[in-house]
């Protein structure tokens, strides 16, 4: 009898934390993904932080909130792995820009990049468009990629404060600090930031038509092999970047280069799906093989501004499609 009434203690308390906890799933993954700039890793972090959690239920004596004491949890591990791994750039904030697009770019696998993160995953309640609005502009690449450029004490003050919204006296009892250190944190981290993240032409809003139209254009023209046309869309000065490639480009007639160079597409051996990732428009692009079979090539996230593509962002990285609900292969066309 003993051994029944236990368990089914247990089974109650679980079921009690899973339902008290797993509202805020999707804000902590925003939350170590914004600190960890990798998806995969957030994914991961989040699940061992239900799991430390979980273990620690029994002893939660509810002196902070849930949400509080939850995120807690998540920033420390967040900071443990930060110390393992290091931070995560784009090749945009590791040097100069390449001017000499025909020669051979080597990938730097050994470096952890910055990873996009689907907006599916990240985006806030759909019954608020201002939370959804607010979520887009605190995930933007150009935005995590300059949170990495702070150090760990600094990154978790400034997304606690100025994107959480959080109070000083809050985030001090979480980090075991003093409001005045965590004040002091965030007037460096600020200055940083801005030093990291210049500010950029306003984006077009994701429901614009003439966006909707520029995209199309540029999928159409990818597909079509149509170089010259395709970097048309571009802006004069506009940023293409390739993670693992270290090396990134500026301008478009470089743009231009580069792509016939490096890739020297013919019409149909591409195709792009597109999808959403970090608020901005991307496309899940397709190559194809000797078998006529389109699979997996990269990610594509695109900047787009009301004078025309700013920047591209284009991640090799086959392991994000499944994440962002791309399918393995395309039927023919």
């Amino acid at each position: 009898m003993k051994v029944t009434i236990m368990a089914n203690s247990t089974i109650e308390q679980e079921q009690d934390f899973q339902q008290r906890a797993d509202p805020y799933r999707r804000e902590l993954l925003a939350h170590c993904y914004r600190m960890l700039g990798s998806i995969h890793d957030a994914e991961d972090l989040v699940q061992e932080t239900y799991l430390r959690a979980w273990r620690s239920y029994g002893g939660f004596e509810g002196r902070s909130s849930l949400r509080t004491w939850l995120y807690r949890i998540a920033t420390n591990c967040c900071l443990t792995a930060i110390d393992q791994r290091g931070h995560r750039p784009l090749p945009s904030g590791l040097g100069a820009p390449n001017g000499e697009p025909e020669r051979p770019v080597v990938a730097a696998p050994e470096v952890p990049w910055l990873e996009p993160a689907p907006d599916a995953a990240l985006a806030g309640d759909a019954a608020d468009p201002a939370t959804i609005v607010a979520t887009r502009e605190r995930t933007r690449l150009a935005f995590v990629a300059a949170l990495q450029h702070l150090p760990p004490n600094q990154r978790v003050v400034l997304i606690l404060r100025d994107v959480l919204k959080w109070r000083a006296a809050e985030v001090a009892e979480l980090l075991e600090t003093s409001t005045a250190s965590v004040n002091s944190a965030l007037q460096r981290a600020r200055a940083q930031l801005r030093q990291a993240a210049p500010e950029e032409d306003a984006m077009v809003e994701p429901a614009d038509p003439g966006q909707r139209r520029l995209l199309e254009r540029y999928a159409t023209l990818f597909e079509r092999a149509d170089i010259a046309g395709l970097v048309e869309l571009f802006k004069e000065d506009a940023v293409w970047e390739m993670p693992p490639f270290p090396e990134w480009f500026v301008g478009r007639g470089t743009i231009a280069r580069l792509i016939v160079a490096q890739c020297d597409p013919e019409p149909g051996e591409l195709r792009l799906v597109p999808t959403a990732a970090n608020g901005q428009p991307a496309f899940g692009l397709y190559r194809r093989g000797e078998d006529g079979v389109h699979r997996p090539y990269q990610i594509q996230v695109l900047t787009v501004t009301g004078e025309g593509i700013a920047r591209g962002s284009v991640f090799f990285d086959p392991s994000l499609f499944p994440l962002f609900g791309l399918p393995e292969t395309l039927p023919p066309a």
